[in-house]
This record gives C-alpha cells, structure tokens and sequence, in this order.
C-alpha cells in the first residue's frame, strides 16, 4: 500500500573495550553514523545530528513475538510492560515520571522481529536518560500482583485493537492460515487463552532469557558527540555482564501445495477480501524483493495507480467500480518469511470473489505486459524523496539504523537500498509478477459480514499515542 514508500522510505576515539566502524554518509545528517561493541557484546549506534539541541536515546533488543513458542504468545509484549514497572532503586511508573521531569517523552513498541524503547529529550539530558534505561535493562523486577494488573491492561489492548475489529481478527487468522510452522503464525499482542494462562513467571524467565548484552543495542541520534556516547554507554552499560544469547532454532515453513482459504464470519458492515502470497525477503544475492516492492508500488504507491483506476475509478459490463478500496503490500525485510498482500473491499453489489478475481488479473496483467518507464520512474523517485524527507527527523534517523541492527544489516543498509532500487529494470518488475503470484504461494481470507449487535459495548480506547 502507500506506506510501502515510507516504510522504505561511531567514528570514535579508540576505547580498550571497544571496536569502531565507519559508516558511509547519508542525506541529511551532519555526519557519518559509527558504531562500537562493548565488551560484554552490547552494540553502541550513534547518529550525530546538530541541527537542533535535542536527542534520541534508544535500547533495541532482537527479541519479538517470533522468539516466543506455543502457549506464551504476547510475553514479549507483556514484557515490554513490566519494564516500566520498576527496578531495585525505581518504583512501579517512577520511570516515566524521571524521564518526564528531565523535559523529554518516552515510550515503546514491541513487533515480531524485536522490542524498542525510546527517550526524546534536551541532549544535555542524555546522560540521565542513559543511566535510567541501563538499570532497568539490568535490573527490572515488579510484584506478581503488578504483573496480574498489567495483565489486565494488555487484555483489555487485545480487546480494543483487536477484537473489536473484524479486520484484524481475519488477520490475525490469516496468519495463522498462511504459516504453518513459521513463528509469524503468531500475533503479536497474544492469544487470549494464552494471556488468561499466563504467569509473572513466564515474563521473568522471558527476560531472564533474551535482555542480555549480546542481544541488544543502543541507538542515540541528536546533538551529540560520538566519542562522547560510547564513552557514556560504557559508563553505564559497560558493567552489565555478559551472557549468552541463546541459540535459535530454524522453524522453516514447508512448502505450500495449492490455496489455502479462510471465510471468517464476524459482525461488520462490508465484506472485505486479502490475498497473501509467499514472497522471498530481501536478500544480497537477488534483487527480487525489491522489485516485488516496485510492483506494490506501481498498483497502489500513489494516487491514481493501478488497483485505483481498475478496481475502484473504472466501470465495467456490470456499469459500476468492483471495489470501493484496493491495496497492495510487499514485506521487504524480517527475521521471518515474507508476504505480498492485496487486499479490497467489495463495491455494493459485488462479492469478495470478483474483488479476488479483479486483483489477480492486475497482477496477470504485468506479468503479461510489464509496466512502463513512467510508471518506474515515478514510484523510484517517490521512494527515494521519501528516503530523504524522513531523515528530517532524528527518531527516524534512530529508528532506521536500529531497525538494521535488528535485521543484521549493515548500517547504511538504506543506502545501499536505494543504489539496488535505482536498478531495478521494468524486466525485473514483471518477471517477479510472473514467477511468485501461483496458486501454490497463496492464501485467500474472506471476511463475511454478520449482523452487529446493538447492545455490544466496545472496550474503551487506549490513551492516544500509546505504543504499548
């Protein structure tokens, strides 16, 4: 869909316990980002970014709802949770209240392939801030009676973003349809039986298991100095000890023979159809990846593009558009296997069917014809604006070098995207169309309307802004 494109879109002094490596310069920021390893294995990324007295200080753990395994799906989000819930010298929320006092505001994010948490504050505040996100890496504890209230909060999360939302639930059971033995099978906030089964035990051990130095890194961007910041992580995080990370096993999808179909009945006012086909991530040997993204971006990366004018803008035998919306997604980048999605919603007097039929034969219809110059040139240059534009922003500065510490990609692996997508050839594009869109790489979920009920209550909505 559109977001595709914004989606897509420490040189230090030598320390006894550290290990430096330059990174090729990007747009926008006002130097090279480096990085160093401390001893004990923990990955230090710094950004400097002058243009404005402010700073972003973020600890990444490569740890995500994939790391979980059956019967404690969301401890990983819980988890996230509980790490506002205090340490030996922090009580439960004191935390927030610091970081609040200090002028900044902080949060955090758990997704399948890792977990963040994040600080925006003055520069001159890093140090502060630092010292406050390494105790409670190290040292977080809370009662088992806070662990079952937060419980509560995260069930009543599941509740409003996920059950009162017919789409999402058809999701969430898509991907359960999709992926047999892959962990994105997996929803991220949990299933709800596993979350009334869980204990604060299966939180501890989860932390227990996976926050270790090894398997972590802290990403700071702003106003600052590099040599400065290592020499601060190594003041604060450099004592953590060390330990393992543990060995992760390969849980391979195997190979899918023929459709897979899900009619998911629930109370909604529209039908609404996705087609998930298996696609291959990015890879440094095949540029397929990014030319599936390409061809996301040419049916639905722009006002106007093809699912529009097709599905939606063009009337047919029946005198009228098959859908009232239509998209098109391409996952680039994860730990886990890939999807490229379409997705619509039936026009009145359609059916899920024709919406099916209709997406199917665009992508048919590129890997017949191929796609123009224009249209390959127009979605290159969106993507690599939107590459530049979002470096205005020293979070998404942050965010974007720690998202490729996460997939184990070098740190100026975004430039080197944009150099491979200057490449991709309009061949290339329908080559892809033609060789991943079978049968044999697809699952159709259908949702089907029920009536609603009046006298359902909806959960009460979470506090704006809240990522947790």
């Amino acid at each position: 869909m559109k977001r595709q494109l914004l989606l897509l879109c420490c040189s230090l002094s030598a320390l006894a316990n550290a290990q430096t490596t330059p990174i090729s310069p990007s747009p926008g920021p006002s130097a090279t980002a480096s990085q160093c390893v401390l001893s004990n294995g923990l990955t230090v990324i710094v950004q400097p970014d002058h243009r404005a007295p402010t700073a972003v200080h973020m600890l990444w753990v490569r740890v995500g709802s994939m790391d979980e395994v059956d019967g404690s799906s969301g401890v990983a989000h819980i988890l996230e949770h509980m790490m506002f819930k205090g340490t030996p010298s922090l009580a439960p929320g004191e935390f927030s209240r610091r970081v609040a006092a200090l002028g900044g505001r902080e949060n955090a994010f758990t997704a399948k392939d890792n977990t963040g948490y994040y600080q925006q504050i003055p520069a001159d505040k890093l140090e502060a801030v630092m010292a406050l996100e390494s105790d409670r890496f190290a040292h977080n504890q809370w009662s088992d009676e806070e662990f079952k209230r937060e419980l509560e909060v995260v069930k009543e999360e599941r509740r409003m973003r996920t059950e009162d939302s017919p789409r999402a639930l058809m999701s969430e059971a898509m991907n359960a349809t999709v992926f047999t033995a892959a962990p994105y099978r997996r929803p991220v906030v949990g299933w709800m039986s596993d979350l009334d089964a869980m204990t604060p035990d299966d939180a501890r051990a989860f932390y227990l298991r996976w926050y270790v130095p090894g398997n972590a890194a802290v990403v700071v961007a702003g106003d600052v100095d590099p040599a400065k910041v290592c020499q601060l992580a190594t003041k604060y995080y450099g004592s953590i000890p060390a330990r393992a990370v543990p060995l992760r096993k390969p849980r391979l999808e195997p190979q899918q023979v023929g459709i897979k179909r899900l009619d998911f009945k629930a109370p909604a006012e529209q039908a609404y159809v996705a087609l998930a086909f298996k696609v291959p991530g990015m890879a440094a040997d095949s540029d397929d990846a990014l030319a599936l993204t390409v061809l996301a971006a040419v049916l639905d990366g722009y006002s106007g593009a093809r699912l529009e004018r097709a599905l939606t803008q063009e009337h047919g035998q029946s005198g009228g558009p098959v859908a009232d919306s239509a998209g098109a997604y391409n996952g680039l980048v994860g730990r886990g296997p890939q999807l490229f999605v379409l997705d619509g919603v039936p026009a009145p007097g359609h059916t899920t069917e024709q919406v099916e039929a209709a997406l199917r034969a665009e992508v048919a219809l590129v890997a017949q014809q191929g796609v123009t110059e224009a249209e390959l040139n127009r979605v290159k240059t969106q993507w690599v604006s939107s590459a530049v534009y979002k470096l205005d922003s020293v979070f998404n500065q942050a965010r974007e070098l720690g998202s490729n510490w996460v997939q184990g990609l070098p740190l100026d692996a975004s430039d080197r995207l944009i150099a491979r997508l200057r490449g991709i050839t309009a061949t290339q594009v329908q080559a892809v169309a033609a060789r991943y869109f079978g049968d044999d790489q697809l699952t159709v979920a259908a949702l089907r309307p029920q009536p609603l009920d009046p006298n359902r209550k909806k959960s009460r909505p979470l506090p704006t802004g809240d990522l947790r």
